[in-house]
C-alpha cells in the first residue's frame, strides 16, 4: 500500500488487533468496535464498553487505538468515541440530601425569572422522532466546548431522556429543601424530572402538574450565571410549550425537523405556535439528514434531501445546518456521552452549529 492511499477495514482491524485490553485479549477479539468509517484519509470508530465505569477505565486502551490507527500509512487523522452499553451505575444520594420538595404542584401566577441566566433558547419539534433530544444534548455540549456557560432543562416530563444521554443518575442535592444544585455532566449543568423519579416510574400528570413542574425545574435551580440555557422541549405544541413561552423571557426557538414531508408538516405546525405565542424561531436543524453505513462509509438520503434548508429559505429563518444519522450518535447517546463531547466528524457538524448559533445571539 502507498503512503497517499487509504487503509482498508481489514488493515485496520488488524492493527486493533494488537490493541490488549487489561483483563486479555484484545479490542477486536472482544468485538468492542463499533461504526468504523474510513473517509479517505480521516478514519474514526467507537470503542463500546459494558459500563461507563469500564468505558472510564479503558480510556488508556483508546489513546493506544488511536495511537496505532494513526501510524498505519494513509491516515491523516484519527477520532475515536468512547461509549457503554449500558446505563451508569445508579448513584444514592447522602442521607439529607435529595430536595425536600414535591414536584409537580401547580404553577404561580405572572411572569417567572430566571437568574442568572442571559438567554433562555427552546428546541422543539412538531413531532417525536425526529432526534431533538439527541440535538439538544448535543448542542448544549458543544456550546459548552466553545466557551460558553451552559445549562440543559429536560421539560420532557413525560419522556425524560437526557440523565442517560448526559450520563448522570445521582439524585440532585437541595442544600435547603427549595434550592436544588444540579449535576454537572460535560461541562453542562443539567436538569431533569427523571433524576428526581425511579428510571421506569410512568408519571400521570394533568396539564396544570406538567407547568408547576417546569416553573419549579426552571427556577429552583442555582444555575448560577449562564450564556445560555437549553430547553429540550417535548414534541408537540401543548401545555409545557405555552407555559414556557408564555411565562418565561425566552430568546428564542430552534425547530428540528428530518428533511421528510410529513415532518416538515409537523414542523411547520411548531413554527406556527411559536409565532402564535410570540417566540422568535431563531433557526430550523435538519436531523438525519443523510445516512451514513458505518460498514463502508456509503452516504444515503433515506429521509429525502434538504427539505428543511429549502423552508428556511421560503420562510426567512435562518437555517442553522444539517446534521446525520450515523450510528455512532446512537451509541454515544446511549452510553451518557453525546458525540459533541468526542472529536469526531459528526460533532464537529454540532460544533460548527453551536458556532454560528453562538454568532448569531452575541
Amino acid at each position: 500500500m502507498s503512503s497517499s492511499s487509504a487503509p482498508t477495514r481489514e488493515e485496520i482491524l488488524a492493527a486493533l488487533k494488537g490493541v490488549a485490553l487489561p483483563k486479555g485479549g484484545d479490542l477486536v477479539s472482544a468485538d468492542l468496535i463499533r461504526a468504523l468509517v474510513v473517509d479517505g484519509g480521516a478514519v474514526r470508530f467507537v470503542i463500546e464498553a459494558e459500563t461507563a465505569d469500564e468505558a472510564r477505565a479503558l480510556d488508556p486502551v483508546r489513546a493506544e487505538a488511536e495511537r496505532v490507527v494513526a501510524a498505519l500509512p494513509g491516515v491523516a487523522r484519527v477520532s475515536v468515541a468512547m461509549t457503554a452499553h449500558g446505563p451508569a451505575p445508579k448513584q444514592q444520594a447522602p442521607k439529607g440530601e435529595a430536595p425536600s420538595l414535591s414536584i409537580g404542584r401547580h404553577p404561580t401566577p405572572g411572569p417567572s425569572v430566571v437568574p442568572g441566566v442571559k438567554r433562555i433558547i427552546a428546541v422543539g419539534s412538531g413531532k417525536g422522532g425526529v432526534g431533538k433530544s439527541t440535538v439538544s444534548a448535543n448542542l448544549a455540549v458543544a456550546m459548552a466546548r466553545e466557551g460558553w456557560r451552559v445549562g440543559l432543562v429536560d421539560a420532557d416530563i413525560y419522556g425524560p431522556s437526557q440523565p442517560r444521554m448526559m450520563g448522570v443518575s445521582k439524585r440532585p442535592a437541595s442544600p435547603d429543601g427549595k434550592t436544588i444544585i444540579p449535576p454537572v455532566a460535560h461541562g453542562v449543568r443539567v436538569i431533569s424530572i427523571g433524576l428526581m423519579l425511579p428510571e421506569d416510574q410512568a408519571l400521570i400528570w394533568r396539564g396544570p402538574m406538567l407547568m408547576g413542574a417546569l416553573q419549579q425545574l426552571m427556577t429552583q435551580v442555582a444555575w448560577g450565571d449562564l450564556d445560555a440555557l437549553i430547553i429540550d422541549m417535548p414534541p408537540g405544541t401543548g401545555d409545557v410549550q405555552m407555559t414556557l413561552c408564555q411565562k418565561f423571557d425566552v430568546t428564542g426557538a430552534i425547530v428540528v425537523s428530518t428533511p421528510q414531508d410529513v415532518a416538515l408538516l409537523d414542523a411547520r405546525r411548531a413554527l406556527n405556535a411559536f409565532s402564535t405565542l410570540k417566540t422568535p424561531v431563531i433557526g430550523l436543524i435538519e436531523n438525519m439528514s443523510t445516512f451514513i453505513c458505518p460498514n463502508c462509509g456509503h452516504e444515503e438520503h433515506i429521509f429525502g434531501d434538504g427539505g428543511v434548508a429549502r423552508e428556511a429559505e421560503k420562510t426567512g429563518i435562518p437555517f442553522l445546518g444539517s446534521l446525520p444519522l450515523t450510528l455512532e450518535v446512537r451509541l454515544s447517546g446511549d452510553g451518557g456521552v453525546p458525540v459533541a463531547a468526542t472529536d469526531s466528524a459528526v460533532a464537529e457538524s454540532y460544533r460548527r452549529i453551536a458556532r454560528g448559533l453562538m454568532a448569531q445571539l452575541a
